[in-house]
This record gives C-alpha cells, structure tokens and sequence, in this order.
C-alpha cells in the first residue's frame, strides 16, 4: 500500500444514503477515478463496475453514455445509446437506462433496454463487478494497493467476504461467474419490436464493526415556500440541499429513534460534534427535532474523566467517532475511535440547546439540564489559565488545531508564519459568552442555581475581549483571529470574525465594523467569504483554510448578521451565496477556491472537497431565512 494524492471528486456522481455511497463517473461506470466505488460505513467494498453489451456479432462495446440525471440524493439515473444493435437510420432507436438507487447497506442497478426498432433486438448484457473490501481513509490518503477476500459463490448469490466486512451480490435471471473477486452478471435478453426488457443487479453489504446506522423514520421536514419575487436559484437549492440533508441522517444503534447529521460523504459518515450541531443549528428556522436528538445523543456521549490520550474531560463534547483508531497517512495523525480534541463542541452543544430549548418539550429539556451544568462548567474551568478558552494538543498525534479551522496552517500571522499554541481562538469565545448567557437563562427559567455566576463570568469574558483580541493593523481593526501561547493577538483577518455576530460579545458598533470588513473585496469573493483575507502573506485561493470559501462559514456569518440586525450586509453575503451555489449545480461542495467573480464566471472546486455535506447543506436554509427577512 502506497501514499498519493487525495482523490478528485468534483466530477464524480454520487448516490446516498448515510451510511451507504456509491461513486462513479457521469455514464455510472466505476473505476477510472480513486474515489469509484461502493462504500458502508468507513469501508469500500466495491472498487470497479462497468456495463457492456454484444449484438449479433458477439463482440462487446461500451454503451455510448447522452446523459446523467440525479433523480433525489440516493437515486441518478444514466442514459446510453445501444448503436451497435441499432438500424441504419440516422436516429438512435435502443437505449439503455442504468438508474442506481443507494440505500442503508444496498446498492441496486436496474438496467433497462428500450427500442423503437420494428424488429425484435436480441443482445446481451454485462455487469463486472470488482470488489475491494478496504478502509476509507486509505482511499482519501491515495493510497494503492488492493485488499482480498474469501469469495463464495452458490445458488445465484455471490459472497465475498473480509474480517467483519462482507458484499452479498445477487442478480435475477442472470448467469454468474467469479474470479480473483472480480464478478460477471451476464443476461440474454430479446427485447421485442417498440418495447423494453428490464434487469438488475444488487450489492448487500455488512459490517459488523460499524458504529452507526442509517435513519428509519421519513424526512422531518417540508421544503417552505419563498416568497414571491424571491430570486429563482433559492428553490432550487433548497430542494437539493434539503434532499441532500435527509439522505446523511444517521443514529446511533443503542438509540436509533434520535437522529443527528453525518457530516459528508464520502469522508465523513459519521457523528462530529461541532458538524453535526451547526447543520442541526443551520435547520432550526424549518425543524427543532434534528438540534433535539443531536443534543440528546451528543450528551450520552459527553466526557467523564481526564483522559489526555482521547482528550476527554469531564463536561466535554466529543469531536468525532469511529469504529476504529483513524490514521491520516502522511500527517502524523492517530487519532482514537472516541476522540474529544475540538475547542468548540462544548460551547456550541450549550448554544444550540439555549436556541432549541423553547420548542422542545419542557421534560426534555430539563433531562438535558445537567449535561449543560457539566458542560458550563467546562468551559468556566478552561478558561481558568489565561481567562480565555484555548487548546494545544497534548498527544504529539492529535488534531494541531481543533476549531471549525482545524487543519496544521490554518492559524496564521498576516505575514504567513504560523502562530504557536496553546490558541485561543476568537470565534469560541464568543460561542463561549453567548453559553454561558443562554445557559444561565435556562438555569434561572428552571430554578437552578448557578445563573448569577454565569453571567459574572459572562461580563468579565466580553471587557477582557474587548481589551485582548482587537487589533489595528494596515489592514484596519478588527478581532485578532485568535491569541497565541504567549498571549499575542494574531493578526490576520479572517472570516472568524463573522462567527462572532450575534453572539453578544461585540457591542453594535463592533459588529457594523466587523460586517463592512467582511464585505470588502478582500474578504468578500462574489462566491462567499473567504477564509483569509487577500492581502494576508498566507492567501492562496486554494488554501483549505487559507483563502478558500466555505459556504457555511459565510452561511454563519450571514445569520450572524441577521441576528446583529445587520439585514442589508446579510442580504448581500446571501447574493454571493447564491452564485456559488448555482456554480456547482446547486449541490455545494464543502469548499471551493476564493477565486474573484471579477476574475471568473465559477470558482475552481477543491480536490477532496466532501459533496454533499451537512452543514454546506444546511446553509440553504440560512438563506432563506435572510431572504424571507423577518
């Protein structure tokens, strides 16, 4: 197995339905890409797949590929034309309609043959299937290489299995065969004269070491209606986005009825603290009963000791969870299948539940109590040292950086030189300062005692804010992106900054500051806020947090400013929005390049860019928020 590149994805398809993918090109064939295949939980099962077909002659072709329609986000539909059974007239008469449908541990292609002809067509028709039962993360690593597995074949079922893993291949009315676990489904079929003739094919497959499961119940939500006049792109990719965010729910199996957001396909099907609790917080305006069951299984899950090999702490959300340790080839990663090292979780888990709690049933809210007690009193005791909530990572192969911004370079002065930890970010501050008010609200509304302590501790975190973290520089002033291990204000502006909107911790002349700022052209791209400014010594548009757009960090910043009663700025980061949206057919990727709309009619995409994903999902509803105004 060798390293490589991380795989391309922006011109692949894809079929969903968390914890199940499948991947291929535009005609449904697998294999001519890394990220092709057939995939459950954190394994791929499937690596190559492609469909041909023999007339008369016997001799096999390729079906010559005229379109692609993703039907819903677990359905595509891929059309090709037969001309090799076809008549002399100029027009094609025999077409074959592949469509894929994807759900929770099954894949199934229907193959089906349509002819226009006068005469019956005869042909036949094959599927190869060749499977690859290996880990994911290899696979986003680009590594090489190919796994083996026992194979079976019996009573029309072919079985290839490996350790916990197995593919279970089934074919109705077909002849199959198998070798060096590669697999051929083959159908005679005679299509009569103006008919068709339909087949299909179905992969089964298992895992038992895997740590979620898809959601049973229905979509908990409707797609609202706009409002008239609304600019036409918005319900188109609410439409999408809405369908995108169904397909990634997934449970828990201890307690499949709460349901919580994966964050991406194909890298992350999975539970992620603060992922899954801002798509949950993004989809609030349409359904409180995502952020419910997230809070829910999030605080079954909250730290109970001191454990700096998992970075547990009591009172602490978790970060991310596996079935397995998870190592990052090439980044010196090791991270362990229950992880807590993220900054954020904790605070964002006591806000969305203070944003939730008036739509959520007064006993549920009050069972979720002392997880927020424990969850407050994280946050009071980390920001015990220094007065402010920071992280280092005490392993030496954990997460370097553990905010939303969590990748090794993503912390920099203006001049590009990377700032040492321990960090203390400006964003989770004012997550910690908007807790620490919504939870003593909740403590008082419920007779808790604690709320006079927190609101103290609230004062006192905004006036050493305030006298800390702005910096005037040529760039102007603005909140420093975070302080680092010696207590310096980094700074580069960011789009940080705008996750502290709404939050309380600026007063309102700060926010109009920080919201002119963050429409400027150097942070603005035409396709949404970009994660560093332009004249930042680090800038590089396809940085991953270096310059870059994330449309749900300008998803954020924009709800910020709706909440700061900045409608204007928000309606303008909204506009941006919808024109990267509409740049990537409306299914946004999880980022792309913070290239200028002055310099080109669509941003260039992000190699390894998760598409779709929750909260870039999630940002659809946030702006229909701003545009519906109110």
């Amino acid at each position: 197995m060798t390293a490589g590149l991380q795989p391309f994805l922006s011109d692949r398809i894809v079929a969903l339905a968390a914890p199940t993918q499948a991947w291929s090109g535009r005609d449904g064939d697998m294999g001519a890409a890394p990220i092709d295949g057939i995939y459950h939980g954190d394994t791929r099962f499937v690596r190559g797949l492609d469909v041909h077909y023999a007339g008369a002659d016997g001799a096999w072709r390729r079906p010559e590929h005229i379109a692609t329609d993703p039907i819903a986000a677990g359905a595509v539909r891929m059309d090709a034309l037969l001309r090799g059974v076809d008549d002399d007239t100029p027009d094609p008469k025999v077409r074959l309609q592949r469509e894929r449908t994807v759900v929770e541990g099954r894949v199934t292609e229907s193959l089906t043959v349509r002819s226009a002809r006068d005469a019956p067509v005869l042909l036949r028709l094959r599927a190869r299937v060749r499977v690859d039962i290996g880990a994911l993360q290899d696979v986003k690593a680009g590594a090489s290489g190919r796994t083996h597995g026992e194979l079976t074949i019996s009573d029309g079922t072919v079985i290839v299995r490996r350790g916990d893993a197995s593919v279970q291949l089934t074919a109705p009315g077909a002849a199959l065969a198998a070798d060096d676990d590669e697999i051929t489904v083959e159908w005679r079929l005679d299509c009569p004269p103006r008919g068709r003739m339909s087949v299909s094919w179905t992969a089964i497959l298992a895992d038992a070491a895997l740590v979620v499961r898809g959601a049973a119940a229905t979509i908990p939500w409707e797609r609202p209606s706009t409002p008239t006049g609304t600019d036409p792109r918005l319900p188109r990719w609410l439409d999408r986005a809405l369908d995108d965010l169904g397909a990634l729910r997934l449970t828990l199996p201890d307690a499949p009825e709460d349901e919580f957001f994966a964050a991406g396909a194909p890298w992350f099907f999975t539970l992620f603290g603060r992922d899954s609790l801002w798509a949950a917080r993004l989809l609030l305006p349409l359904d409180a009963r995502l952020a419910a069951s997230t809070l829910r299984v999030l605080a079954r899950l909250q730290g109970t000791r001191d454990d700096p090999a998992t970075a547990e702490q009591p009172g602490k959300i978790m970060h991310e969870l596996r079935a397995s340790t998870l190592t990052m080839p090439g980044e010196g990663i090791v991270l362990p299948p229950l992880y807590y090292g993220t900054v954020d979780a904790t605070a964002l888990w006591v806000c969305v539940l203070a944003e939730t709690a008036e739509r959520m049933p007064h006993a549920e809210v009050s069972a979720l109590l002392p997880a927020m007690e424990a969850a407050l009193e994280w946050i009071v005791t980390s920001a015990e040292r220094t007065g402010f909530l920071e992280y280092v990572d005490e392993t030496g192969h954990g997460l370097s950086n553990q905010g939303w911004k969590d990748s090794g370079d993503s912390i920099q002065w203006h001049d590009g030189s990377l700032a040492a930890g321990p960090i203390a970010l400006c964003e989770v501050q004012g997550y910690a300062y908007e807790a620490a008010i919504g939870g003593a609200d909740l403590l008082e509304r419920f007779g808790r005692p604690g709320a006079e302590r927190l609101r103290t501790w609230a004062r006192d975190l905004k006036q050493r804010f305030a006298q800390r973290f702005w910096v005037t520089t040529p760039s102007g002033r603005f909140p420093a992106i975070a302080l680092d291990r010696d207590g310096r204000a980094v700074d580069t502006l960011t789009s940080n900054i705008g996750h502290l909107l709404g939050t309380g911790i600026l007063d309102p002349a700060e926010e109009a500051s920080v919201a002119d700022l963050l429409i400027e052209p150097r942070m603005a791209s035409g396709f949404g806020i970009r994660t560093l400014s332009t004249d930042a010594g680090g800038y590089w548009p396809l940085s991953y947090h270096g310059g870059s757009v994330w449309i749900h960090d300008t998803a954020i910043i924009a709800r910020g400013m709706l909440r700061a009663g900045l409608l204007g700025h928000a309606r303008r980061i909204v506009a941006q929005m919808l024109a990267g949206a509409e740049a990537f057919d409306f299914r946004v990727p999880e980022l792309y390049a913070g290239d200028g709309a002055d310099e080109v009619r669509a941003p260039a995409p992000y190699p390894a860019a998760c598409r779709p994903q929750a909260w870039t999902a999630a940002a659809a509803v946030t702006a229909w928020e701003v545009l519906r105004g109110d």
